[in-house]
């Protein structure tokens, strides 16, 4: 019995060693199973191997890696560029708009060229007689009887005004060019051709661009002196006197037209030599500077109001030159006693210039489009606020004439052009006997013709752009009314400046491409721009001055821009980096 009893109990404990080791076995296949997943786990985010492994792989790499694998991987590589669809049609976009920038730009350089035709005409055509039609009245003072409260032939009342301030103005630029006209004879044009011939290229090179800058200082300044001439004289004389009288202003816009036109001529002088050198070296160094204002221009930043500025005084920068060719052709037909055949042998140099000039335009326009991201749609916006300009001084409330409105958008003065044209041609082309005469009286007839196809053709296709540009509406407001004194003035200035960006532009308070001019009730026909460049009559006294700088700190919300009709040739400079 006992050995039966401990028989079992050897058994049992058999049993139960069997179970342990099996659980030991079975606990030591479960960490071996797990440290083999850390270790293929640490090797799989680590990127290392076994040195076995390592070994298997190296040869399963070498036996992959061959040349001829390399090579048509390279020629059998794709991509898909619709998975940047954005970027590749924005650079489509730029290489259409400059494809279209020598479209879109000889169409404004074409307009402006014509209106710069238009004023440059009128002071050859219409001025000359406007100026005979205000002598007849200031004349016939005496007939509109002064007993008489209404004269019987004109209907003006006594007290009225005896010339309307256009006719002053007019009258002013007649005696500008009359008087300027006999000073020019006192030049000598032959000594100055062969004075500046002596010259090096180098130093003719060096003047002819100290002349263009001096060309642009001189027109920046001169349309000041003009416009403060002609508000001298045409100002109310109710008011307090604020300027030094009209015969000093108008000795000093004699002195400018002067200074202007022997600058031009020396401009035109410099040119000639170079068409008449034997090498044409200074001709091409000459070219070749139109091609450093790309490097001056295109690689600064710009906006519409920058592009606008730079596009306008391209216009007359061409109409100019193309002025100083024919006369530089004029002066040598003179000297070739006026041989046909002299004449095309300088077409090719002429052609020359002129294309080198569409060139650098074309090119200079074409990158500030690209680099600035300018559409080409914008000088469609510059020709309709030109067309605007003029469309708006054919109206009652005009407050100037176009040709003052072109001279200060662009720059262009004509007076000092045409005072030198008048003085080449009287002393390249001799006028004796009847036939002469006769001749230059149909040329004559011949300008006013071309003046008024000219201005009606302008006129129509102004009215076309402006309506295309939705802006006829802004020809018939009304321009606010200001009062005649200067605290009153500073205020209603200060109080359009307080208007909140909210507020409409047909209101005529802030800059819009299609604000009308202000103008004022006493005088609607002499007033000139109220613009911030043109305060130059009144300054402000100190308190005024004080309450200016007070707002100023307050105006925080004002436009930092200003839009296309508040801009003037000069009031900011075409090439400014913002």
């Amino acid at each position: 019995m006992a050995d039966s009893v401990a028989a079992g109990l050897g058994d049992e404990n058999e049993t139960e060693n069997e179970d342990k080791e099996k659980e030991k076995r079975l606990f030591s296949g479960v960490k071996k199973t797990e440290k083999q997943a850390a270790a293929s786990d640490v090797t799989e985010t680590l990127g290392f191997y076994e040195r076995k492994a390592k070994c298997k792989e190296r040869k399963s790499n070498v036996s992959d890696l061959s040349l001829v694998r390399f090579i048509s991987a390279e020629l059998t590589r794709g991509y898909f560029l619709e998975h940047n669809e954005a970027k590749y049609t924005e650079r489509r976009e730029k290489v259409y708009t400059c494809l279209r920038i020598p479209k879109e730009l000889e169409k404004l350089m074409l307009f402006g060229f014509f209106l710069c035709l238009d004023v440059f005409l009128y002071v050859f055509t219409l001025l000359p007689l406007r100026v005979l039609l205000a002598l007849i009245r200031l004349l016939t003072l005496p007939c509109c009887g002064l007993r008489a409260s209404i004269c019987p032939y004109c209907k003006k009342s006594s007290g009225s005004r005896i010339l309307q301030p256009a006719q002053v103005c007019d009258v002013l630029k007649g005696f500008i060019m009359v008087l300027c006209y006999f000073m020019m004879h006192y030049v000598d044009y032959s000594m100055m051709y062969h004075l500046i011939r002596g010259q090096s290229v180098i130093k003719l090179y060096i003047i002819y661009n100290m002349l263009e800058v001096a060309d642009r200082l001189f027109s920046s300044f001169g349309q000041d002196i003009l416009d403060a001439l002609y508000w001298t004289a045409t100002e109310p004389k109710e008011r307090k006197r604020a300027h030094i009288g009209v015969i000093p202003h108008f000795f000093m816009a004699v002195l400018y037209v002067f200074l202007h036109a022997i600058l031009i001529m020396v401009q035109a002088t410099t040119l000639n030599v170079a068409f008449n050198s034997h090498n044409k070296s200074l001709l091409t160094i000459m070219m070749s500077n139109n091609f450093v204002e790309i490097k001056g221009s295109v690689f600064k930043k710009f906006e519409k109001n920058n592009l606008f500025q730079m596009s306008n005084s391209d216009i007359k920068e061409r109409f100019t030159n193309y002025t100083l060719l024919l006369i530089v052709c004029l002066r040598n037909m003179e000297q070739f006693s006026w041989n046909p055949d002299h004449l095309w042998v300088l077409f090719p140099d002429v052609c020359m210039v002129i294309a080198s000039e569409i060139a650098v335009d074309v090119v200079k326009h074409a990158f500030i489009t690209k680099f600035n991201d300018i559409t080409a749609d914008v000088y469609s916006e510059y020709r309709a606020s030109l067309a605007f300009d003029l469309v708006s001084s054919r109206q009652k409330n005009a407050y100037t004439d176009y040709s003052d409105s072109v001279s200060r958008r662009m720059g262009f003065i004509p007076l000092p052009l045409a005072l030198l044209l008048i003085r080449v041609v009287t002393s390249s082309v001799k006028i004796q006997g009847s036939l002469s005469i006769v001749c230059v009286v149909l040329f004559y007839l011949g300008m006013i013709t071309l003046k008024v196809l000219n201005s009606i053709l302008l006129l129509g296709k102004s009215c076309m752009y402006v309506k295309e540009a939705n802006m006829e509406e802004k020809l018939f407001q009304n321009p606010p009314s200001a009062t005649p004194s200067r605290v009153s003035s500073r205020a209603n200035r200060t109080k359009h400046t307080r208007e909140p960006p909210g507020e409409p532009a047909e209101e005529g308070m802030s800059a819009s491409v299609t604000t009308q001019p202000t103008q004022r009730d006493e005088c609607p026909a002499s007033q000139l721009p109220t613009s911030e460049s043109d305060q130059f009559l009144t300054t402000p006294d100190e308190s005024e001055d004080k309450s200016l700088i007070q707002d100023d700190t307050e105006l925080t919300h004002r436009a930092p821009k200003k839009d296309l009709l508040e801009i003037d040739r000069f009031t900011i400079c075409g090439n400014r980096i913002d």
